[in-house]
């Protein structure tokens, strides 16, 4: 029984040059520089299990922000917009 192929990730050179930045930046939110770890690992042709493992987040988050960066490239990586209440704390 054959599973589901994963999107092949392919980066040019300034999407990994990006990436290997934000994962250096100390002022990067963890969210996105982990998102960035993931992509990388994509890249380098590895499985969501064994990325997943490696980075101790489940497959399907690993499949998630893979399908996500496939379709938006780096926009893919940020946070979509959240309905709700609007804020009324500001930053």
């Amino acid at each position: 029984m054959v599973g589901r192929v994963a999107d092949e990730v392919i980066l040019s050179a300034d999407e990994r040059s990006f990436l290997e930045a934000q994962i250096r930046r100390h002022k990067a939110p963890r969210s996105l520089s982990d998102r960035c770890r993931m992509i990388l690992l994509c890249a380098e042709g590895l499985q969501s299990k064994e990325v997943g493992a490696r980075l101790g987040v489940h497959e399907h988050t690993v499949g998630k922000w893979r399908r996500r960066f496939v379709k938006d490239r780096i926009e893919g990586l940020t946070d979509e917009y959240r309905p709700g209440r609007p804020r009324t704390v500001s930053d």
